[in-house]
């Protein structure tokens, strides 16, 4: 006989947001290793598209260094590296920018485009309502925790 509780729907707690995160890092990995991108220079990446194509350093250095935990001089580790593998560079005239250059504009779009299509596959069939739902509170946990 099986108990009310275990037939439950199962209660959003820290294991299964970690159980969430962890399962979609082996699909990133595999659509990042074929490019030789890193998960960070990725972040840096869809920052800058995020950003319409480039941004300001210090924003770019504080949102992917919130993003990923990690410091102002790793971060700009990453961003030089972007820049040397000419993937981003110095917006000219326009003060501390950085934007794509159309190598880095379409390895963006490559890897988002890979993403979105396994992301489609996995999420497709669920009620858009409770994604967002889902969206909203992990949002609300992730505000109170990075303010705690």
């Amino acid at each position: 006989m099986t108990s009310t509780a275990s037939a439950a729907a199962p209660t959003l707690n820290p294991q299964i947001v970690g159980q969430a995160e962890k399962a979609h890092k082996p699909f990133l990995d595999r659509i990042l290793a074929p490019t030789g991108t890193t998960m960070s220079q990725w972040v840096a990446l869809k920052f800058t598209a995020v950003s319409g194509g480039a941004a300001d350093r210090d924003q770019l250095i504080n949102r992917i260094g919130g993003a990923l935990r990690i410091d102002d001089a790793a971060v700009l580790a990453v961003i030089a590296e972007l820049i040397t593998a000419e993937l981003l560079k110095d917006v000219p005239g326009e003060g501390s920018r950085v934007g794509f250059t159309d190598a880095g504009q379409a390895l963006y779009q490559q890897i988002n485009g890979a993403i979105e299509e396994v992301i489609a596959r996995v999420y497709g069939d669920i009620p858009v309502d409770d994604l967002a739902t889902a969206a909203r509170v992990l949002t609300l946990i992730t505000t109170r925790l990075n303010a705690a």
